[in-house]
């Protein structure tokens, strides 16, 4: 990892700016919501909803931009408007104009340049390092994403418990702006020029490439139902934690970081899992550890503890880790480069499933409460382990070659 190039490193380090400012305000806003604007569990989930609307919307076309023009510059714009819209967040609460629309509609906006970032950050990749390094270099990026996790719902807790919610998104705004400049004058290698085609032709070539993969397709898939699984259980947490677990907002706060703790771990453990399990037994192992940690909290309706919270999203955290470092090379090596932006935007589109997964939570959690949400979660994270065990992916003894 250590002779990783020069630029692979300083986008290493944009990216870990990027996703710790988006973690703060992810975390800060609904902890807002809850005790600055009174917020329950159904305007939370609609919060949710918005703040990850983009995902479902705007990652194919942002793909397309992102296999037709220079993805450093993409990438530094994109960043810019979410330090824009965090400003804004910044700019009305102190005058007490921030209520829970605008709190949404800032958070969509935000969404929109955390959409574009992370659709073209894989996609640089390959182009930045050696095919022989290539594993490694998605290591040091989910290793720089899973500091982002670990270290900003816990501080965002701590910021609003003592300071309010303003401090929380100023710092998140730094955080962009240092990841803008991070990326001002990205060197990227030059890419063939291709024949000027219509939008709608390039979509539907990256679509079919990726819904065609036998190997890509599950994945896809079983991406798919994890993320409406996990935002539904995300879209009740902050007032299911406060009202019965009898959470502070730095308690909240630190349960939504053991999740990012689980994510240094699992980066950690990751180079000698790889080494010592089949390639398709080390995908798998996301889908089941999510499983598992559903099934943790689930058990906090009759054992309403912090502590299992927090061993729930700690479960979630290993797992999954483990899950992007493999997909995202197994996406990498078989996927021909010229298609790789749009490859990793289908895969983004997963991430649609948020806002769905999140406005199913607001419904359930509304009219059934958020105990009854978390059963339902639980069933979506079943489905997904049994998708990824049963698929040809399971069954890999190990990384496939790069294509040509």
């Amino acid at each position: 990892m250590s002779a990783l190039p020069s630029a692979f490193n300083r986008l290493a380090w944009s990216n870990l700016a990027a996703q710790s400012a988006e973690q703060v305000a992810l975390a800060a806003a609904p902890m807002i919501a809850v005790f600055a604007l009174g917020a329950g569990a159904g305007e939370t989930g609609l919060l949710q909803t918005a703040q990850t609307l983009p995902f479902l919307v705007l990652s194919v076309p942002a793909g397309v931009l992102a296999d037709r023009m220079s993805r450093p510059r993409l990438m530094a714009g994109a960043e810019a408007m979410r330090a824009l819209a965090l400003a804004g967040v910044l700019a009305l609460a102190p005058l007490g104009l921030l209520t829970l629309p605008r709190l949404a509609l800032l958070g969509f906006v935000g969404a929109c340049g955390t959409v574009a970032y992370s659709v073209a950050a894989p996609a640089l990749v390959p182009a930045l390092v050696p095919a022989a390094a290539l594993a490694a270099a998605n290591g040091r990026i989910e290793l720089a994403r899973t500091v982002a996790f670990a270290s900003g719902p816990a501080l965002a807790g701590a910021l609003v418990g003592w300071t309010g919610g303003a401090p929380a998104f100023a710092f998140a705004a730094a955080l962009s702006a240092c990841a803008v400049v991070l990326l001002a004058g990205l060197p990227e290698p030059p890419r063939l020029a291709r024949p000027s085609r219509r939008v709608l032709h390039d979509l539907r070539d990256g679509a079919a490439f990726v819904f065609g993969h036998p190997l890509l397709r599950p994945v896809f898939i079983t991406q798919l139902v994890f993320n409406t699984a996990f935002f539904m259980l995300q879209a009740v947490y902050v007032p299911y934690a406060v009202h019965r677990l009898g959470l502070s907002p730095f308690g909240v706060g630190a349960t939504l970081a053991t999740y990012g703790v689980g994510m240094v771990a699992g980066a950690l453990l990751a180079p000698p899992i790889i080494r010592a399990l089949p390639f398709g037994v080390v995908v798998a192992l996301g889908p089941v550890a999510g499983l598992a940690a559903a099934v943790v909290l689930v058990l906090t309706i009759w054992v309403p503890a912090g502590v299992l919270a927090g061993v729930s999203f700690f479960l979630i955290g290993v797992g999954p880790i483990v899950w992007v470092i493999s997909t995202a090379t197994l996406r990498q090596t078989v996927t021909p480069r010229d298609l790789l932006g749009r490859a990793s935007a289908i895969n983004i589109t997963a991430y649609g499933a948020r806002p769905i997964g999140a406005a199913l939570g607001a419904l359930v959690g509304a009219l059934y409460g958020a105990e009854t949400c978390l059963v339902v979660a639980a069933v979506g994270f079943l489905v997904q382990a049994v998708l990824i065990l049963a698929s040809p992916v399971r069954r890999l003894a190990r990384q496939p070659e790069m294509v040509g």
